[in-house]
């Protein structure tokens, strides 16, 4: 495989989010940021999550964290490809306290994506029950255009092409060539997931089937699995990677040094239904 002239094939547009201390006033409605309260119109529910946590074994509805928000206005330029909606403000939240993988059906709801268009926000009040390290404090958003390319088990799938060590390090090589360097902390919007075990797109096909991911795969039929395997590649797009936030005494970090991705099928993508996302947490 010739990768120095394969991957520039693949490359595809994101956005980088860097989060940064507010300067002066605070941020109007429908802002770019991460943390605060979150922007919603009259009426809004705040979303809630069955489960237990870490520090509390009691299976209860759960308010989710809210996380960051995005004005589709200031993103469309940046857009490259055209993927998200022009206007209206994209949100989202999860739920901290069990910090859910994505591997298991039941996870369904402990990540919620909003797009409001078209409707006056105003900042939601926190709910009562919702912890106080879920209350996360607001950061500003800075954007910039960026070029992605695939990791290695991405761009094999993507161009049907087996794994191999060999190939691996000729890969490393190509990238590195192509300066298309591996980010430490990178929070993006679109273009390639940075992977830190394995795949997410077969994962997200699989597990939206109804199959729980969190043993072996060997109930999964073999044909099914590899039938699948390079389409998942091509209808499932990472729509938001979330990386450890630090500023000051304030850190929120997934796992061991880990990252959430939220992904959407391109369908769904193209459909607005932001509804239908999937999330996936890895870490070291």
């Amino acid at each position: 495989m010739d990768w120095n002239q394969q991957l520039p094939t693949l490359c595809r547009s994101r956005i980088e989010t860097r989060f940064v201390p507010k300067e002066g006033a605070p941020l109007p409605a429908g802002a770019c940021k991460f943390g605060g309260r979150p922007d919603v119109p009259a009426g809004f529910v705040w979303p809630v999550f069955e489960t237990k946590t870490y520090d509390d074994e009691a299976v209860k509805p759960r308010p989710l964290a809210f996380l960051a928000q995005f004005d589709c206005a200031q993103l469309a330029p940046l857009d490259r490809e055209g993927l998200l909606p022009k206007t209206g403000l994209l949100s989202f939240f999860y739920e901290l306290g069990s910090q859910r993988w994505g591997y298991d059906p039941k996870d369904a709801g402990c990540a919620r994506v909003y797009w409001f268009d078209g409707e006056p926000l105003a900042p939601a009040e926190f709910p009562e029950n919702l912890a106080e390290e879920s209350r996360l404090p607001e950061l500003a958003a800075q954007l910039s255009a960026g070029i992605d390319a695939p990791d290695f088990q991405d761009a094999c799938l993507a161009l049907d092409y087996p794994f191999s060590a060999n190939d691996y390090r000729a890969f490393d090589q190509a990238r590195r060539e192509l300066d298309l360097p591996y980010p430490d902390n990178l929070s993006k919007l679109l273009g390639w997931p940075d992977i830190i075990q394995n795949n997410m797109t077969l994962e997200c096909e699989l597990v939206s089937r109804g199959y729980y991911l969190g043993g072996s795969w060997e109930e999964i039929p073999l044909v099914e699995r590899d039938a699948l395997r390079g389409p998942s590649v091509q209808n499932w797009r990472l729509l938001f990677q979330l990386d450890t936030v630090a500023q000051g005494d304030f850190e929120l970090m997934f796992g061991d040094c880990g990252r959430i991705y939220f992904y959407i099928r391109q369908e769904d993508l193209e459909a607005r239904r932001f509804d239908r996302v999937w999330l996936v947490l890895q870490c070291s």
